[in-house]
């Protein structure tokens, strides 16, 4: 069994990685795209890189969870991505409010980035206690 100190530190490794993925993706999409609703496509693209990584990551080597099937593991995913929702609001509040306010990338990236860790933080025990609750039963 995981201690809660082993737990807390591979959710963070595996939030870093995604959130890496997310700002790398959001800055490349705006190195690629400037034009009308850039900046939205660019979050947009990000979590969709993010999303998927995180999934995969977090239920092998957070929740050591393994589904039974595809179906099953189809099942997670929407459910977990459904927990992602609320999660993912906080997320792009904090990015787009930082970006109102200061009006640069680097402010934007920074807010997505609290927002990304603050929305981990809340969305770990919406999995742990909704979406893999076998696995830590």
């Amino acid at each position: 069994m995981k201690t809660a100190a082993r737990i807390a530190l591979v959710y963070a490794l595996v939030s870093a990685f995604a959130t890496v993925a997310n700002i790398g993706t959001q800055a490349a999409s705006m190195w690629v795209y400037s034009g009308a609703y850039a900046i939205e496509l660019s979050v947009l693209a990000g979590t969709a890189m993010g999303f998927p990584i995180k999934y995969v990551l977090e239920k092998k080597h957070v929740f050591d969870f393994k589904a039974d099937n595809l179906g099953h593991d189809t099942r997670l995913f929407i459910l977990y991505g459904f927990m992602g929702v609320f999660t993912t609001a906080i997320f792009w509040g904090i990015e787009f409010a930082f970006h109102h306010l200061f009006g640069t990338d680097a402010m934007r990236y920074l807010g997505g980035a609290i927002g990304l860790t603050l929305g981990s933080y809340i969305k770990y025990h919406l999995d742990k206690r909704f979406v893999f609750k076998q696995a830590l039963a």
